[in-house]
């Protein structure tokens, strides 16, 4: 019995469209797990001169292994500890930035609106699309009227005369 040639094609296209180069672009949370960034490995620990002289717990209090985490993460990555701002401040090198950007006020509730806007404009945009033989790049697919084209951009910035760092060329050329 001879397989007709469309059928051995299609089945060589399906099997080859899985050997496709995967980016990681399916950027929703795959579970519940812990945040990796939000994990502190703690400084060892060691047992007190005298036990009748600790102090009472206070829940959520200072920890007497990390006094200071923040001002620690700052001095191992080079930086000044000393320079740190108190939380919700900003340096004084940001003001002019934070006041263009807010000249038409803060809506406190900011993350939360994209939130719901970005998953209403989700649910429009996967309506056709939830079939596919092959595994496809669903962030492209969704996405792809908001992308900026940065070969393009870098061009129009170097025609209107400002300055652009260098760029590598286009993967086509």
């Amino acid at each position: 019995m001879r397989i007709p040639l469309a059928i051995i094609g299609l089945i060589c296209a399906v099997a080859v469209s899985g050997c496709g180069k995967k980016e990681l672009r399916d950027i929703r949370s795959t579970g519940t797990g812990p945040d990796e960034f939000l994990v502190l490995p703690p400084k060892p620990l060691s047992a007190p001169d005298s036990y009748a002289d600790l102090p009472v717990p206070t829940p959520g209090g200072q920890n007497r292994t990390d006094v200071n985490p923040q001002a620690e993460a700052v001095a191992a990555l080079g930086g000044r500890p000393d320079a740190l701002l108190p939380a919700g401040s900003v340096p004084a090198s940001d003001a002019g930035l934070v006041t263009a950007s807010s000249r038409y006020g803060v809506s406190p509730d900011v993350r939360q609106v994209l939130a719901a806007e970005d998953a209403a404009f989700l649910k429009r945009r996967r309506r056709g699309g939830r079939i596919k033989i092959a595994p496809v790049d669903r962030y492209e697919q969704i996405y792809s009227r908001q992308t900026l084209d940065p070969f393009a951009a870098n061009e129009a910035f170097r025609r209107a005369g400002v300055a652009t760092p260098s760029a590598p060329p286009a993967s086509g050329e």
